[in-house]
């Protein structure tokens, strides 16, 4: 692994060196192909995965053939990271929305590292939060509100780990991830392309305008995303130095 790959990813970037020199000998670097299914709902864990680019779609599997996805992860955070947490299947799958790279350690490895490093327990940490903000403002958008401003959220959240305007997502792979029929999805984006949002063409590419997209969407991106952002602000899991506290004490 180039070892500037696992700085991509802001979680293994808070580590202090010592404790990602724990991790980097069983780091491997992978390509994320667009679609690719990583695990699948029901599968043991084998694998925790950082990206450092690109976009995954965690999904809940309905008996009935529904998805719908839960949480968006990019490389702010990582898959399959809660089996610390204890021996069990995965509850969701996870899908690559947008190609790019990531990190991969077996699970087995990562437990190791975990038990030995309180720096690893507290990133642990920072990811269980960031994700429950995720899962509990998502219910309660799902709940709530239409599915127009949804989409828009999920757009910007995925245009959030790609860092770029232009998303590659089908139609179909909108309406897995929003829980809703294909004809639903196609009003919603010629909704979206009338005011100015989104632009899109027959190669499933969405050019999206952030400023349109931001005030066709409800308030729960812009509070994921500062929620979020306060929790990596204040529970980094690198140690301030001597200096830094200085100077936060001087202002």
């Amino acid at each position: 692994m180039n070892p500037g790959d696992a700085m991509s990813n802001r979680l293994l970037a808070a580590l202090p060196a010592p404790d990602l020199h724990l991790l980097e000998p069983e780091l491997e670097t992978i390509a994320l192909e667009q679609d690719a299914v990583l695990l699948r709902a029901g599968d043991d864990i084998e694998y925790v995965v950082f990206p450092h680019s690109g976009a995954i779609a965690l999904m809940i599997d309905m008996a009935d053939g529904h998805t719908v996805a839960t949480a968006a992860v990019g490389r702010e955070g990582a898959v399959g990271i809660l089996s610390v947490l204890g021996p069990s299947p995965s509850t969701t799958t996870a899908i690559v929305r947008a190609a790019g790279t990531a990190s991969r350690i077996p699970a087995s490895r990562f437990h190791g590292a975990f038990s030995r490093s309180p720096a690893i327990r507290r990133m642990v940490q920072i990811h269980v939060r960031a994700m429950l903000i995720q899962f509990q403002l998502g219910l309660a958008c799902n709940a709530l509100h239409p599915v127009e401003a949804r989409m828009a959220r999920w757009l910007l959240q995925l245009r959030d780990c790609v860092d770029h305007d232009v998303l590659p997502l089908t139609q179909q792979a909108l309406s897995q991830m929003l829980g809703v029929r294909r004809t639903t999805v196609t009003l919603v984006m010629r909704n979206l392309r009338t005011c100015g949002a989104i632009r899109s063409d027959r190669r499933g590419l969405i050019e999206i305008d952030r400023a349109g997209l931001a005030a066709a969407a409800c308030e729960c991106h812009n509070t994921m995303r500062l929620e979020v952002e306060e929790i990596f602000a204040t529970n980094s899991t690198q140690p301030r130095t001597a200096i830094e506290i200085k100077s936060r004490d001087a202002m």
